[in-house]
């Protein structure tokens, strides 16, 4: 049952008495739940934020909206984590308890500084005709975990910009930090500012990144600088982008730029196209960080803006993206999983076949939970692939079309479906240098995860099969290929 804007907005505190353990025992009756991914108790997770290493582990909080599976008002909470593979809950990190973010703990980062971590977000407020009035807020983290709210930093929006103002993602640059900003001009179209601070508390506006994309769609959400390999990368969240062919399917959409640094005194970001982060039917609002060993990990919410997704009658909804590691190739980004998630692997199948003109259903492969390494070489036909969490009447379809170069995710049959207005197959652009088509996949009860050759396009989708729909088939139509399959079945570490 939909709520209405009152329930939608009472804190956990104000909850009935029972109605938050009623919830979380019908999460915990889902068919759904996830075995390796984060994902909350119960209620609804949207972005990762503050993700960060600190004191000898790595955080990771996530929007949450602990009463119901629609965007309610909006908790931080706290998982860690020592490897990027066993998450822990730590509970609430952040309650939308103050004046300045009475009606939602919004997004942000997180930076460490003299000991402490320093948790920059926004905090979204409302009056009494729902007008939104945004402030950009600090907190601290010190080393047992407690966390501290300091006053606003950034208490009012520049002249110029709607209330559309969040999302702040802060770094420390030589003797300065900065944070860049999403935002919305009064003329309704999106964009970035910079800011610029000497002690992550006095902050100066320093005006808007000045990019080549003076009107691309009416609001940048969840914005994320960095450097990378000596190049500047930029990522956010454009919402109002019109579909091009294959690009921009979905209702929002999350994508890079890559060019030189980005100047700090005239905001200058000389760069390249915007490219998709990724492929599938849900990813959106990434977030990255550093590692201690230098590398620069992303992590995304597993779900979209806007839609309604089959877990939403069970209690609970989204998930987070597995850790992935990011570099850049023949300039573009390219998103491996981590390392790390070879923990999880178990015991482990082999399958080589030549498939001639037809289907076949592999029965030495299948399951639920599983990462699965595919090759497929000496393509001599119009249209091959794979076919995973197959049963009676369901499956869900990854192909490859040589003659088209495009690669195709189809969840058409892949069990209770959602979001049909969007339609139900993905694809992407797919010159192959070597005739060759690597996937690896990670599959977990209700999520499919696709690295295509070597992290050079990504799909990231949720899927809601049956718990019987288990197997797995290789196809060749009009011509032959051959396939090359390693399966995992990967650990079930039990529920987060």
């Amino acid at each position: 049952m939909k709520m209405n804007r009152t329930q939608l907005y009472r804190k956990l505190h104000e909850a009935e008495t029972g109605e938050w353990e009623a919830l979380k025992q019908l999460a915990d009756q889902s068919p759904w739940r996830q075995a390796f991914h984060i994902q909350p108790e119960a209620g609804l997770l949207n972005d990762p934020n503050g993700f960060s290493f600190f004191n000898g582990e790595y955080h990771l909080f996530y929007q949450w909206f602990p009463l119901g599976t629609q965007h309610g008002i909006k908790y931080w909470y706290h998982t860690s984590s020592t490897d990027l593979v066993h998450w822990n809950n730590k509970g609430i990190g952040m309650a939308p308890d103050t004046i300045y973010d009475s009606h939602g703990a919004y997004s942000g980062s997180a930076i460490e500084k003299d000991n402490l971590l320093y948790l920059m977000y926004t905090g979204n407020t409302r009056n009494t005709d729902w007008k939104r009035y945004p402030f950009q807020c600090m907190a601290t983290m010190d080393q047992q975990g407690v966390i501290t709210k300091l006053p606003p930093v950034i208490d009012k929006v520049p002249a110029g910009y709607t209330d559309h103002f969040r999302d702040p993602k802060v770094w420390q640059d030589g003797e300065y930090y900065y944070c860049v900003i999403g935002a919305q001009r009064i003329d309704q179209t999106g964009c970035a500012v910079l800011y610029q601070s000497p002690d992550l508390q006095e902050w100066t506006f320093q005006g808007e990144l000045n990019t080549a994309l003076p009107s691309f769609g009416y609001m940048w959400e969840c914005p994320d600088y960095f450097e990378l390999d000596q190049q500047g990368v930029f990522l956010f969240s454009p919402q109002g982008l019109a579909t091009i062919g294959d690009q921009f399917q979905n209702i929002y959409q999350s994508g890079y730029m890559i060019g030189t640094p980005l100047d700090l005194n005239t905001r200058q970001f000389d760069h390249g196209e915007f490219y998709e982060l990724d492929h599938g039917f849900d990813f959106y609002a990434p977030q990255t960080t550093l590692a201690p060993d230098g590398r620069r990990l992303l992590v995304g919410w597993l779900g979209m803006p806007e839609i309604d997704y089959p877990t939403d009658t069970q209690g609970w909804a989204h998930c987070l993206t597995l850790p992935r590691e990011l570099s850049i190739e023949d300039g573009q980004l390219r998103q491996r999983p981590v390392a790390e998630l070879s923990q999880l692997r178990g015991q482990q199948s082999h399958v080589h076949r030549t498939v001639h003109h037809h289907r076949d259903l592999i029965s030495s492969i299948e399951g639920i939970h599983y990462e699965m390494l595919i090759q497929i070489s000496d393509i001599q036909a119009d249209k091959v692939g794979i076919e995973v969490r197959v049963g009676t009447d369901e499956k869900t379809v990854l192909y490859y079309e040589p003659a088209l170069e495009k690669l195709t995710l189809d969840r058409t049959l892949s069990g209770q479906s959602l979001a049909l207005e969007y339609g139900t197959t993905r694809s992407c652009s797919l010159p192959l240098e070597e005739g060759i088509v690597t996937l690896h996949l990670f599959m977990d009860t209700s999520s499919i995860e696709v690295f295509v050759n070597d992290g050079r396009n990504v799909f990231t989708s949720r899927i809601f099969p049956q718990l019987n729909s288990t197997g797995f088939a290789l196809f060749a139509e009009h011509g032959s290929a051959c396939f090359d399959v390693t399966q995992w079945d990967l650990i079930d570490k039990g529920e987060q």
